[in-house]
């Protein structure tokens, strides 16, 4: 049975405060539930009597099968989807020479949920394994970026941190995408360096600019025509992800 202070103590972690003091997040839906289980620990799970796990469930996961309507008075979605669980955050503590050898992305005060969720995943299907946020940056266990992870935050090795100290302190080569940059198309990309997007609206901070070894830019078609003013920052990861690993092909 679903108590009234449990199912208050769920409806709490929508905020990032409890997130932060618990270290726990919450996600939902038959597909993320099921994709986080083998990944993460899972506290507790609530769900309707037609869902079946996948795979046995650790001895540490309390379940409590509820109705549909019960499952909805949890749920921060406008259409529950059967489970929901509440998961632990890994509290991955990542240091600046652990990014060496590797392709990985650094994300400067970004604030849209949705932004940040689809950029995990596109990390994820280009192999980036290692994503390093600015503090002002939106808290990755929102359940609107769990949400649109689509499991994603469960592969990725997340920190929170000042970016203008930690980026020096790689010693790697470090890209940032300004509309003054070079072609995208025309530099030699590595397969070890950072890759730097900025807030929706600003691009990248002075003091992380400051940090940038290589200016980039996505160029706009057919050259010279003026078009729209900038890409959407989640669409222009894609870009750059995608050539940093079509320059491994050749």
């Amino acid at each position: 049975m679903l108590t009234k202070a449990t199912l208050k103590w769920i409806r709490s972690l929508e905020l990032k405060k409890n997130r932060d003091e618990s270290g726990l997040f919450l996600a939902e839906g038959h597909k993320l539930v099921g994709d986080l289980l083998p990944l993460l620990s899972c506290r507790l799970l609530i769900h309707t009597a037609d869902w079946k796990p996948a795979s046995p469930l650790s001895p540490q996961t309390e379940c409590i099968a509820v109705s549909q309507d019960v499952l909805e008075k949890a749920s921060l979605l406008k259409h529950p989807q059967a489970v929901l669980g509440v998961f632990e955050q890994p509290g991955i503590n990542l240091k600046p020479e652990d990014l060496r050898g590797s392709l990985s992305l650094a994300l400067d005060t970004l604030q849209d949920p949705g932004n940040l969720g689809t950029i995990l995943r596109i990390a994820d299907w280009f192999g980036i394994k290692r994503v390093i946020c600015s503090w002002g940056t939106v808290d990755a266990y929102n359940p609107k970026v769990v949400q649109a992870t689509m499991g994603a935050i469960g592969r990725i090795d997340l920190l929170y941190t000042d970016l203008a100290s930690f980026l020096p302190a790689t010693g790697l080569p470090i890209f940032g995408t300004f509309l003054e940059g070079d072609s995208i198309e025309s530099v030699s990309l590595p397969a070890e360096g950072i890759i730097v997007m900025g807030n929706e609206g600003n691009g990248i901070s002075p003091a992380v600019a400051a940090c940038v070894t290589r200016s980039l830019h996505i160029p706009g078609y057919p050259p010279g025509i003026t078009g729209s003013e900038s890409l959407n920052v989640a669409v222009a990861t894609a870009i750059v992800c995608h050539e940093f690993r079509r320059g491994l092909q050749g």
